[in-house]
This record gives structure tokens, C-alpha cells and sequence, in this order.
């Protein structure tokens, strides 16, 4: 669909909407209609209900708006990603801010946070501790601040770049109670050793043979925060090793991975001393997560 010629000129909405959705579902979106309504609710400073509500009034996009809405639909029919073009990615309860340069949280990783957020409840302590390692965005740590308040979550990270992004998502939901560390999770924290009670990571584990199907993955998200080595588990062995050092007894490990490598993740975690090893589903009921307790 090229911009408008005329951006002066009014323009029905539910048309603009309808022929949009019809431009990006030629070019492979899976869900055209519901990206065409969020992007018209980001142009238009509303919500995606606000729009389907205009567009059965019969309001009419025009101006400045009717442009920038064109250019948005443009550059997502060029498979540039949703989240990348609204500046923002929901995540469970939250909203964060995310761009270049961080990876965009997925709906799967909510059950690896419920996980992690039942066991960080369930703390036999006032004041419980909980770490995120490869925090990226912060939804893992600020999930869990802001659902579990009475817990202390530190988010761990690397990247420069997605160091600046989740101390910026901190800010921007108000966890007070989160802590963004820059650092290397084998080494960070060592303040710590020995008194965690709960740590969550998404790490890196898309095999470094394996080319994502998605565009949107393959070619605006990190690869440090995809790619796990040659089997995709590199990461994930140094994930358990540093959780074992950070936890006390009885805390608990909680690690996202892919549907086929529930099995080698308990493998990994059994040998390294964790004891419980087990393997959940997603809500799609693909493997996703796996927990272990500390001995």
C-alpha cells in the first residue's frame, strides 16, 4: 500500500484498516488485522479497542496521521517487528519499553515467570531474594518485582545495550525493588552466594546452526540473546552453574528453553548437583521450562 498521495485528504478508517491488514497478510504477518489496530492505536494515542470502535463509527484517518500510519504498515509489511514500531511489548501484567538492541519478550516466557514468581511467594522468609541472569528487556526481574513486592530482584545483563533498556523499563514501571546490575552472570553478584532463593533466566538457546523461521527474529533481535552454541545449551550449563553458587538450600532454579531440550536441561542440571529436575509446558503445551531444587 503506498502512502498517500494526498495526506490531507480524509480517509475512512475501517478502510485504511481493511486494505492494511490486506498488505501485510500478503506479506506473511500471521495476524494482520490485530497488528493493523495496534499500529492505527499508536498513530492515534488510543487503545486497539478505541480504534475498532472508531472504525465502526465510521471515523476517518486523515493528515499527518494517515501518513505515519502508511509508513508504519510500510515497514511492518518489510517485517520490521510490531514491538519495534510501537516502542512497546506487553508483557504479563506490565508494558515495556523496547527497541534495537534488546530482545523482545515473547508471551511463552509468562509461564517461565509464573514459575519463578510461585516459588519466590512461597519463600519461607519476609524478605526474600530473587535473580534474573541475561535480564535483557527486565520482564523476568520486573515481573517478579512487581508481582512478588515484598521480594528484592536483581536483573543481570551484559549487553550495554540491554543494560540501558531494563534499567530504563525499571524506571519506566516503578519497581523500586528491582536492582539492574551490569555483569557477567558467571561472576555477578557474589555478594550474594548462598542466599537466593529463586533464579530465572531466558537464556540464549537457539542452536548456532539453526536460522530462525521468522524474520523478525532472524534479523532485529540480538544474537547474543538467541544463539546458545552448538547444541543451544552453552549458556544453560553456565546458568545452573551459577544459580548452584547463588542459591541456598532448598532455593530453586527456574530456566526457559526450547520444546525439544527438556531432557538434556534436566541432564545438565542433575549432574551439576540439583536435585527435582523437571520439565513444564508452555501454554501452547510445548516444553518451555524447567526447575530444579538446590540440595
Amino acid at each position: 500500500m503506498p502512502p498517500s498521495e494526498h495526506p490531507s485528504s480524509p480517509r475512512a478508517l475501517a478502510t485504511s484498516l481493511r486494505e492494511a491488514a490486506q498488505r501485510l497478510a500478503g506479506a506473511g504477518i500471521a495476524d494482520p488485522g490485530v497488528d493493523v489496530e495496534l499500529l492505527a492505536a499508536h498513530v492515534l494515542g488510543t487503545s486497539r479497542g478505541g480504534v475498532q470502535a472508531a472504525s465502526i463509527r465510521g471515523d476517518s484517518i486523515e493528515g499527518e496521521d494517515a501518513s505515519v500510519f502508511d509508513a508504519l504498515v510500510e515497514r511492518r509489511a518489510a517485517r520490521v517487528p510490531l514491538q519495534h514500531l510501537t516502542g512497546l511489548a506487553p508483557f504479563r501484567r506490565l508494558v515495556l519499553q523496547v527497541g534495537p538492541g534488546v530482545f523482545v519478550p515473547r508471551p511463552e516466557t509468562e509461564i517461565v515467570a509464573q514459575f519463578a514468581i510461585d516459588s519466590l511467594g512461597a519463600a519461607a522468609t519476609p524478605s526474600p531474594i530473587a535473580v534474573d541472569l541475561g535480564t535483557g528487556s527486565g520482564a523476568l526481574a520486573l515481573a517478579l518485582a512487581t508481582e512478588v513486592p515484598h521480594a528484592t530482584v536483581y536483573g543481570v545483563e551484559k549487553s550495554p545495550d540491554a543494560f540501558i533498556w531494563a534499567k530504563g523499563n525499571a524506571e519506566f514501571v516503578g519497581a523500586t525493588n528491582a536492582r539492574i546490575v551490569r555483569g557477567d552472570l558467571d561472576t555477578a553478584l557474589p555478594e550474594l552466594d548462598g542466599t537466593v532463593d529463586v533464579v530465572v533466566s531466558n537464556p540464549p538457546y537457539v542452536p548456532n546452526d539453526a536460522i530462525p523461521r521468522d524474520p523478525e527474529v532472524r534479523f532485529h533481535d540480538p544474537e547474543a540473546a538467541l544463539y546458545g552454541g552448538p547444541d543451544g545449551l552453552d549458556v544453560v550449563r553456565r546458568v545452573s552453574r551459577a544459580a548452584l553458587r547463588l542459591v541456598h538450600p532448598g532455593g530453586t532454579v527456574v530456566i526457559e528453553h526450547g520444546e525439544w531440550q527438556g531432557a538434556a536441561v534436566r541432564d545438565i542440571l542433575t549432574a551439576d548437583g540439583w536435585r527435582a529436575a523437571a520439565t513444564h509446558p508452555d501454554l501452547t503445551m510445548r516444553d518451555r521450562a524447567t526447575t530444579a531444587l538446590r540440595p
